[in-house]
């Protein structure tokens, strides 16, 4: 159950008093304070527990113990430390094998402390995620709700349960793996192997040996034998990467084998039988290959029995939201950490034009993630050319652009209602600071526009202002 109790453990009561003042100015009612010596009493049930800010403990052996059974009580709860001076200088004077998410520099400014809590609860979300279930969604990698992705899923599931060659058809960084490995999970090959090979990362004079093995002294180095992957699959799937940028001579090797489903291992006479279904991949445009001799032709017919295409991720902007929370909850689940955008990172992130596809996208929100370990990325926080100034909605006659919606998509997908009880008072107080930040920026801090874009009284936004700890450069920077 999502909770926002916070537990402080401190010796100095000054300190504990100066913190609940600002704890009331930010409205967050359920924090217990208690002292080095009395706090397990606390920590009986510590899975209620949202975050916990430990302060003077009587040195740092002894806070090193304490959080030493905090984290025997349980492993993911964020700790933030609480230090008169140089914070993060004061962590790593303690134990390096104990965890702490960060530190508060007291007395703390409201913006710094509900900075922390903030990055605390996206930490507590994160780690709470029922790992049985994310790894059955993060095997869904085609997500996205656009024409082209149903049309690529409905696609995968006509032909997965077939034994029909399979060719996948996209630009670099599309995602024509996922599509392979959907195939070979939804097959009744499934329990047998899934194994890849990229053709145009293995010179041709090694590719044959790479693909049909070889037996020992079959030349200089082949100091034994050795199985190839065609062996490797079988039973199985082998999914050929790069078709496009085999040599010829193994292209007529590999069409002999899909022709009579029989190999011979370099240096060897011997015959294997092979059952295994071909699935290969390029980001080339065969025909034209075939046109300049490059690519023969029968082989482009054996191999395109079923053809998909995966679209460019600019074409499928929609999708974009959902992606992002997909990558972000693969973070969550290898416990590497996790992050969230505002909306207007999102927006401006569905206009970007993505020359790498989803392979760019994940790249960015891995960059992210170390950045901003569970942290709030706003446009501001995006790399220089991910941010889209003067942010628009263009019309398409495919899909719709994801202005609201794709900020609508995102939050539904990262914000699942839980099986168990949630604080909806706190999801619903991280949406307001969410919005009028976006507000905020989008006039140039000038509260009383911003108050015009959220249809409210400036008074209003100015008392919301100080509760969000949020900053303005207007006459009233100074509050």
């Amino acid at each position: 159950m999502m909770t926002s109790r916070i537990l402080i453990i401190d010796d100095n009561a000054q300190r504990i008093s100066d913190l609940k003042v600002i704890f009331t100015f930010l409205e967050q009612k359920d924090v217990v304070s208690v002292g080095s010596n009395d706090w397990q009493d606390e920590t009986k049930s510590i899975s209620d527990i949202q975050t916990i800010l430990l302060g003077d403990c009587g040195g740092d052996t002894e806070r090193n113990k304490v959080l030493s059974v905090i984290r025997d009580l349980e492993e993911d709860i964020p700790v933030l430390l609480l230090s008169d001076h140089d914070a993060m200088q004061e962590i790593g004077s303690l134990d390096s094998t104990v965890g702490i998410l960060g530190g508060i520099v007291v007395p703390a400014s409201n913006t710094q402390l509900n900075s922390m809590l903030q990055k605390a609860r996206i930490y507590r979300e994160s780690r709470r995620v029922n790992d049985d279930e994310r790894t059955s969604t993060l095997f869904r990698s085609l997500v996205g709700n656009s024409r082209a992705i149903r049309h690529v899923r409905k696609l995968v599931e006509q032909v997965a349960s077939s034994t029909a060659n399979v060719l996948v058809l996209g630009e670099s960084g599309t995602g024509k793996e996922v599509v392979a490995r959907n195939l070979h999970y939804n097959s009744q090959r499934r329990d047998k192997p899934f194994v890849p090979i990229n053709c145009g990362a293995i010179p041709a004079d090694l590719l044959e040996s790479e693909l049909f093995g070889h037996e020992k002294g079959a030349f200089t180095g082949a100091i034994s034998a050795r199985q190839g992957r065609f062996e490797m699959a079988e039973g199985g799937t082998l999914f050929l990467d790069e078709i496009g940028d085999m040599s010829l001579a193994m292209q007529v090797k590999l069409l002999r084998v899909l022709q009579e489903r029989t190999f011979e291992r370099v240096g060897s006479n011997k015959s294997i039988k092979s059952d295994v279904r071909i699935i290969a991949a390029t980001h080339r445009d065969l025909e034209e290959r075939i046109k300049d001799g490059s690519f023969r032709e029968d082989l482009f017919y054996r191999l395109n029995v079923f053809p998909i295409e995966m679209p460019p991720l600019r074409e499928r902007n929609s999708d974009i939201p959902l992606l992002i929370n997909e990558l972000i909850s693969r973070f969550e689940n290898e416990k590497r950490g996790s992050v969230r955008l505002t909306p207007a990172g999102i927006i401006s992130l569905c206009q970007y034009h993505w020359p790498g596809n989803v392979r760019e996208l994940a790249n960015l929100i891995e960059r992210l993630v170390i950045l901003h370990p569970y942290g709030v990325v706003d446009l501001a926080d995006l790399p220089e050319k991910f941010r889209i100034q003067g942010i628009t909605v263009p019309e398409t006659e495919s899909d719709p652009f994801p202005g609201e919606f794709a900020v609508d998509s995102y939050r539904n997908a990262s914000n699942h209602l839980p099986k168990e009880n949630f604080d909806l008072k706190e999801h619903l107080s991280k949406l307001e600071y969410d919005l009028i930040k976006q507000a905020l920026d989008e006039a140039n801090g000038v509260v009383a526009h911003a108050a015009k874009r959220l249809n409210m009284r400036r008074t209003t936004l100015v008392e919301k202002l100080r509760k969000h700890g949020l900053q303005r450069t207007d006459e009233a920077s100074s509050f």
